[in-house]
């Protein structure tokens, strides 16, 4: 077992390579030629002319279980005030018909969807960070500020019950917020594996610690062919029980700040410090590789490279980025 914690550095060695026989494309992502979805690499016959929706999405025990996620191409999870995460949600390759329940906007936003180029979806938030991610030349939809495609459900109570209809937030997107986004990380070409898979080491689980009451935990099923992730040993399911899941999870090992923000309950609001560079952990098709995450302005991608910079690639598929403070820890078994 590998146990990183602290502020250690992984070296993000390239191994040596041999030759692989063949693998199936779940473990491959390859795709035949052909247009491929920019977030997830999947194949598709022709991409529509529709823009990337981010959605703030809560992820309190009061929120549980969420409806919408597993639909996403992209969930970004971060750590907020009080040791809670909440999630980033990406949509553009498909679009359910409900997601929830969605919250207010916090510092690192505008950092994680700048790079999409389109909607940026919430329930409010300090004004500071709504300026910021509008001057990032995202599109602000917000539910407190009277945008349509959010309504409130009577399954919960508020604030944990803001749900949003995704159709109806795109349609709302202005001319210049309507191109697709373009890729943001880089996916396997047709007939090779992802790099974890090429050169990685075999991985059973992950153990995140993002904070001291939130601890996801990812397993490799290979019956389904993805990582399966829990809330610590919980088992994490959609409002309709089907397990939460992804194709690829990329852990980015980053520093967190206090603002001077406070919650209602008098606690720091953090930020999650997305731009600069650091150690990275990549998990695709059972297999882990360790790399280098780099990112040098607000509305640049995420890259992920060896040390000689050269690019780890992701399975076609969907993918969640765990933001893992540098005072947390992975573990991988």
């Amino acid at each position: 077992m590998l146990v990183v914690a602290g502020v250690v550095v992984w070296p993000a060695v390239k191994p040596h390579v041999s030759a692989l026989p063949f693998l199936d494309s779940v473990l491959a992502g390859t795709s035949p030629s052909g247009p491929t979805w920019p977030l997830t690499g999947v194949p598709a016959d022709t991409i529509p002319d529709r823009t990337a929706l981010a959605v703030k999405i809560e992820n309190s025990a009061a929120a549980r279980p969420q409806t919408g996620l597993n639909a996403a191409d992209m969930v970004w999870e971060q750590v907020v005030e009080g040791g809670i995460t909440r999630f980033v949600a990406v949509y553009h390759s498909t679009l359910p018909p409900e997601i929830g329940p969605v919250r207010s906007i916090r510092p690192m936003d505008p950092a994680i969807a700048a790079p999409l180029g389109g909607l940026l979806a919430f329930s409010g938030g300090v004004p500071t960070y709504i300026a910021e991610a509008e001057g990032a030349g995202l599109q602000v939809l917000r539910q407190d500020s009277g945008a349509d495609g959010f309504f409130r459900t009577t399954t919960r109570s508020a604030p944990h019950n803001v749900h949003a209809v995704p159709q109806t937030l795109l349609d709302q997107a202005e001319t210049t917020h309507r191109a697709p986004p373009g890729a943001q990380f880089e996916h396997a070409a047709t007939g090779e594996p992802p790099t974890a898979v090429a050169t990685g080491q075999a991985t059973a689980t992950l153990d995140l610690r993002l904070s001291g009451i939130s601890t996801p935990r990812w397993t490799w099923s290979a019956v389904d062919g993805r990582w399966l992730r829990a809330e610590g040993s919980t088992p994490a399911v959609e409002a309709g029980g089907a397990r939460i899941g992804a194709a690829n999870v990329v852990v980015l090992r980053v520093d967190v700040v206090q603002t001077e923000a406070r919650d209602p309950a008098g606690n720091p609001v953090p930020e999650t410090i997305l731009t600069g560079s650091g150690p990275a952990l990549v998990a695709s098709g059972g297999h882990t590789v360790e790399a280098i995450w780099s990112k040098p302005a607000v509305g640049h991608r995420v890259e992920l490279t060896y040390a000689d910079g050269d690019p780890v690639t992701l399975a076609s598929g969907t993918t969640w980025v765990e933001l893992v403070p540098n005072s947390g820890a992975v573990a991988t078994g």
